[in-house]
């Protein structure tokens, strides 16, 4: 079996987790505070994704460390997969202090293959990210496939039969992983079907309604859709090890012999022309945040893993991996 082996800055996330973030100074709290006081979070894809789900643990966390006085708005922009969003912070809306938008490791892809336009990761201000995700390979409960190498056998046998939903076009992470998967049955990732749609949740629904037979989604799009004889079966997840939660009895990839590990880091980011001051005010707000005891029990509940980077060390990280998702586009002929 083709081997695949996808490893994303996994000793930078492990040093990350060893870090808890400073506590800021009481004035910068208070600065931050008064900088919330009408905050906003956009996450750029339909409701039901993993955008929403990063807005919605922020709004929630940030409430609970007493950073916001009420809970922070939640808009959607929909619209290629963040593309939408990006243009508009980094145009319309550069100087919006008060506004956060949702990103993650699918936005910083699309960014490196050309697919936001003109725009790269040097055009925003990088803020926090508040954990890592991983991918998952889901498939509805009636599905033939109980193992990832029982759905290998399938797609070897006949691909074309076989449709992969994906929250995203072509060249996103998602299809990224389902030509991962595809190519691990010795099959051209060129012949495989995909359907793309406008966010995890849109993706999701299809696969629950049968219109398609696999999604190569994230871990945090899926986590509260996981009740005991619900209507889906995750084959496996794309990490290194086996996940703790509600997902521990579900194999890796690597277990069913299939090299693939797929990290997907989630966070925020504000406009270009965002002061120093509220961009400050911002950090300081997420490293009060995640410093709290809380912020592991909403993290977990909203289907992510550790990981807290804000400043320079994400600035920092996200340089890296452009620079390997760069070597993936050029794997399979994505940039534009």
């Amino acid at each position: 079996m083709r081997t695949i082996l996808i490893g994303l800055l996994m000793q930078l996330c492990g040093a990350a987790v060893l870090a808890a973030p400073p506590r800021p100074a009481a004035a910068s709290v208070a600065t931050a505070t008064s900088a919330l006081a009408a905050a906003e979070c956009i996450a750029p894809a339909k409701p039901g994704g993993g955008f929403d789900q990063s807005c919605k643990l922020a709004q929630a966390a940030l409430l609970k460390a007493g950073v916001t006085a009420q809970p922070m708005r939640i808009s959607y922009m929909p619209g290629g997969v963040g593309a939408i969003a990006y243009d508009t912070i980094v145009t319309r809306r550069p100087a919006e202090a008060q506004t956060l938008v949702a990103f993650s490791s699918g936005s910083l892809l699309n960014l490196s293959n050309g697919r936001f336009g003109k725009h790269t990761v040097d055009d925003v201000r990088w803020v926090a990210a508040v954990g890592i995700d991983y991918g998952v390979v889901l498939v509805n409960r009636n599905s033939p496939w109980k193992t990832l190498p029982e759905l290998l056998a399938a797609l070897k046998t006949d691909a074309a039969r076989i449709s992969f939903a994906a929250g995203g076009t072509i060249g996103s992470q998602d299809w990224v992983k389902a030509a991962l998967v595809t190519s691990a049955a010795g099959v051209d990732y060129k012949a495989m079907r995909f359907v793309a749609f406008e966010g995890g949740g849109e993706a999701i629904a299809a696969l629950k309604g049968g219109h398609v037979q696999v999604y190569s989604g994230d871990v945090s799009e899926i986590i509260d859709k996981q009740p005991l004889n619900g209507p889906f079966r995750v084959l496996a997840v794309f990490s290194e090890q086996r996940l703790p939660g509600p997902l521990a009895s579900v194999p890796t990839a690597r277990e069913q012999g299939v090299d693939i590990v797929w990290p997907a880091i989630r966070g925020f980011y504000v406009g270009p022309k965002v002061s120093d001051a509220a961009y400050a005010a911002w950090t300081s707000a997420f490293d009060q945040m995640m410093a709290t005891p809380a912020f592991d029990e909403i993290r977990a509940r909203h289907g992510l893993f550790p990981l807290a980077l804000t400043g320079a060390a994400l600035r920092g990280y996200i340089a890296d991996q452009n620079r390997q998702y760069a070597e993936i586009a050029a794997r399979f002929g994505l940039r534009r």
